[in-house]
């Protein structure tokens, strides 16, 4: 328990540009480390540029990606790779994270699309990915994904992401918000699925809201308050794994800078009320 390595502690916040003056202006003490898509801030520059660089100056930052489409069988974009090594030597980045996922095939898709899950495609992946990790010098984190349909599956989610995790000697993102969403829209135990997912990988974890299409589709929307089941599914995390950081990503319908606060405040009173139980069964 609590016994990984971790580079980021406590509880995170997404920055989004939307919100960068405020968070420049008045920074929240409530946030222990943020997290950026490096995609949308190498090239800023002007004002922005150096409000983003005095607060990578000041406080904990990761970098989760947004377009290396490690699953595709287009070329990979090792210019951008190397781009991204600046950018994190620059910046004094913790971290480096990325779906399994891909999205693009001879240009860009804008989505995040599914890996078939096959024997075939984890010998890819993982080699795109520890192609990666040699450019870098250093582990990145893969996060398992959302996702609506999956094509030429021949073996389960779960099986799938831990061969390409093993293979790939990589680090582990987790998406609580990812894996709930996929036991509903795919009819699965999310609770099993967390207890098989790689604990000693874990780099930290990402919590999130969606949208309810039906009963039985929901759409991974980071766009939503975090609902109740999704809360209890972070803490069952801490209880089988320990306490790890956690980052509470919001893309759009962003609300007052109270709102967010409040539920990373639920992030550290989770991870808090974790702690104290593992003391009290060490003690």
């Amino acid at each position: 328990m609590d016994t990984n390595p971790y580079l980021v502690c406590d509880a995170g916040l997404g920055l989004r540009r939307s919100i960068l003056n405020q968070i420049v202006e008045s920074p929240p003490a409530e946030v222990g480390f943020y997290e950026v898509a490096p995609e949308n801030w190498i090239t800023i520059g002007g004002k922005s540029g150096r409000q983003f660089r005095s607060m990578t100056e000041r406080y904990d930052f990761v970098c989760h990606g947004l377009s290396l489409s490690l699953g595709s069988t287009d070329p990979l974009d090792e210019t951008f790779v190397i781009e991204v090594k600046k950018f994190i030597s620059e910046h004094g980045i913790k971290l480096y994270s990325e779906h399994l996922s891909y999205c693009s095939k001879d240009g860009h898709l804008y989505d995040l699309m599914p890996i078939p899950f096959t024997e075939e495609a984890v010998t890819h992946v993982a080699t795109r990915i520890k192609r990666v990790q040699d450019i870098l010098e250093q582990r990145i984190a893969i996060e398992n994904v959302s996702y609506y349909a999956a094509p030429g599956q021949e073996m389960d989610e779960i099986d799938f992401f831990n061969a390409v995790v093993n293979e790939a000697d990589c680090n582990v993102l987790l998406d609580i918000n990812n894996i709930y969403v996929n036991s509903v829209n795919h009819g699965y135990d999310a609770e099993a699925f967390l207890k098989a997912m790689p604990a000693h990988r874990v780099a930290y974890a990402h919590i999130a809201g969606h949208y309810v299409e039906a009963e039985d589709f929901l759409v991974d929307t980071h766009g939503a308050d975090i609902i109740d089941p999704v809360w209890k599914l972070l803490g069952k995390a801490y209880e089988l794994f320990g306490v790890f950081p956690t980052l509470l990503e919001r893309d759009f319908n962003i609300p007052p800078m109270e709102i967010l606060l409040k539920e990373v405040n639920t992030i550290k009173t989770i991870q808090n009320d974790w702690r104290v139980q593992h003391e009290r069964k060490s003690a």
